[in-house]
This record gives C-alpha cells, sequence and structure tokens, in this order.
C-alpha cells in the first residue's frame, strides 16, 4: 500500500486483543512480518521489571512471575468507561490493577521502583510502537503512515482512543478499518475475484467475536451486514475455565475443611486472578515441553 506521501510505503496493522501482527502490501503481495522472535504474531502484552520495560514474547513470558505488572487484554478496556459492566467483569479476571480515573478505567503498576499510571491508549500506543520497529527493520527505513484495524462493532470512543494511541506511536492513521473487511479485501486481492460475489467473513479471535457479510464487485467492498461479541472469544473460554476451577476449589476445601489454611498468602490477589496466573504458567510450561 501507497501512502499519499509519493512512494512510501504505509504498514497495516492488526492490533489485536491477544496478538497483534503488521504487515506491508508490495509487489502484489502481502508480506505479514516476523518479529526478533521468528513469529508472525506478537503478544499483546507490556511488562514492566524493575530494570525495563518489555513487549511482545517476552513481556507474555513475563507475566508468569511478575503478573501484577504485566498488561494484557488492554484492547477490552481502550475507549470505555470504569463503569461499564464488560470492564467490571474483566477486572475480576486481571491480576494487574485497575482503578477508576475521573470515570475512565487507569492501570497502575510498579516500574523501576515507582508507581506509574497509564491510560489504555498508552499501552495500546506501546504494542504499535513494537509494531512500528518490525515494520522497519524489514524493510529499513522509517514508517509513519498506517492502516490500523479494529472489531466491526467497536463504537465512535473505542476507535477514537485506537487512534490516539497510533498517534502517541508517532503513526499517522490512514484509516481505521473493520476487521472482516480487512480480511475480506486481502481475500479478494488474491484471488482476483470477477463478477459479484457474497461472501461471509467469520473471525474468532483471542477476544473477540466477528461476522460480517459483504459484497465484493469490481474491487468494490460494500459491508451489508454486521454482528459480533466482545466477549467471546479464546480469553472467554479460559476465563470460564477459571470460573469453573474456582468454584470446583472452594467446593473441594470446604468438602475437606480446608478453607481457612494459605488465606493470607497473597490476600490482595483473589482465587479467580491467582488460578489464572497458574493456569497461564501451566499451559506455558506445557508447551515449552511440547513444542
Amino acid at each position: 500500500m501507497t501512502s499519499n506521501m509519493g512512494d512510501a510505503l504505509a504498514i497495516g496493522i492488526d492490533l489485536g486483543t491477544t496478538y497483534s501482527c503488521v504487515g506491508v502490501y508490495k509487489s502484489n503481495t502481502v508480506d505479514i512480518i516476523f518479529n526478533d522472535w521468528g513469529n508472525r504474531t506478537t503478544p499483546s502484552y507490556v511488562a514492566f521489571t524493575e530494570t525495563d520495560r518489555l513487549i511482545g514474547d517476552p513481556a507474555k513470558k513475563e507475566a508468569v512471575k511478575n503478573y501484577a505488572n504485566t498488561i494484557f487484554d488492554v484492547k477490552r478496556l481502550i475507549g470505555r468507561t470504569y463503569d461499564e459492566p464488560s470492564v467490571q467483569n474483566d477486572i475480576k479476571h486481571w491480576p494487574f490493577k485497575v482503578f477508576n480515573a475521573k470515570g475512565k478505567p487507569m492501570i497502575r503498576v510498579s516500574y523501576k521502583g515507582e508507581k506509574k499510571e497509564y491510560h489504555p491508549q498508552q499501552i495500546s500506543s506501546m504494542v504499535l510502537v513494537k509494531m512500528k520497529e518490525i515494520a522497519e527493520n524489514f524493510l529499513g527505513h522509517e514508517v509513519k503512515d498506517a492502516v490500523v484495524t479494529v472489531p466491526a462493532y467497536f463504537n465512535d470512543s473505542q476507535r477514537q482512543a485506537t487512534i490516539n494511541a497510533a498517534e502517541i506511536a508517532e503513526l499517522n492513521v490512514l484509516r481505521i478499518i473493520n476487521e472482516p473487511t480487512a480480511a475480506a479485501i486481502a481475500y479478494g486481492l488474491k484471488n482476483k475475484m470477477k463478477g459479484k460475489r457474497q461472501i461471509l467473513v467469520y473471525d474468532l479471535g483471542g477476544g473477540t467475536f466477528d461476522v460480517s457479510i459483504l459484497t465484493i464487485e469490481d474491487e468494490v467492498y460494500k459491508v451489508k451486514a454486521v454482528g459480533g461479541n466482545s466477549h467471546l472469544g479464546g480469553k472467554d473460554f479460559d476465563n470460564r475455565m477459571v470460573d469453573y476451577i474456582a468454584k470446583m476449589k472452594t467446593a473441594f476445601r470446604e468438602l475437606t475443611g480446608c478453607a481457612g489454611i494459605g488465606g493470607v498468602v497473597e490476600a490482595s490477589l483473589t482465587a479467580k486472578q491467582k488460578i489464572r496466573v497458574q493456569f497461564l504458567g501451566f499451559l506455558l510450561a506445557f508447551i515449552a515441553f511440547h513444542v
């Protein structure tokens, strides 16, 4: 894709709930760019330590031992208000601190020995900076322009917050495109379709679920209908498992009379948050062993 700045290339960024990726279209081919870990997708994680700020793969690994200062799922906060039911429900599953700042959610972490507070779009901007760096390393020059995808059901506030995050990352957003539409465009470009076609795009991601119906005719894409759920993705399947395990654990402790043992250990975290972190650690260990 070329921007309005002559031959300068604009990158495409899929800013996901769990993973993000960046690509560039040139010579009639889309290149999804590998990151410095050799992966085409990068975890949408940001971790703060006593010495450094980590983004992507190293941040996700940090989550097991530094869960209170490792931020993820920030896409579920961006552009929302603190009192929204979905935000309140999500907070129950996060081990990091989210607090009310004049009606808006903010995140508090410990970074280099100091308490720091960030808006969701600031955290998202850090992931976008990483995507920008990945693209620049691949292209060999600075990147300024980008097209960013968002869920089809994102409201104006969420879309504007995403643009603000890109601006913080020093990216000029040429356009915000719905994720299903972006998928349809990629499909149409690859298959060189002729005539009028009607397609359904099904997108089940880490945090969201989208379905869109579009028509494609002579490289013109028209969205006919969209639907989706911001809390029907892989994370929600995990959370359901965590909720179930938490209930089973409580029932077992009550049955065996051990409910009071260990109650003071890490009292700042709820049972669900502890299980989520432990479950994540188990999954990472399992994957590392079997891959």
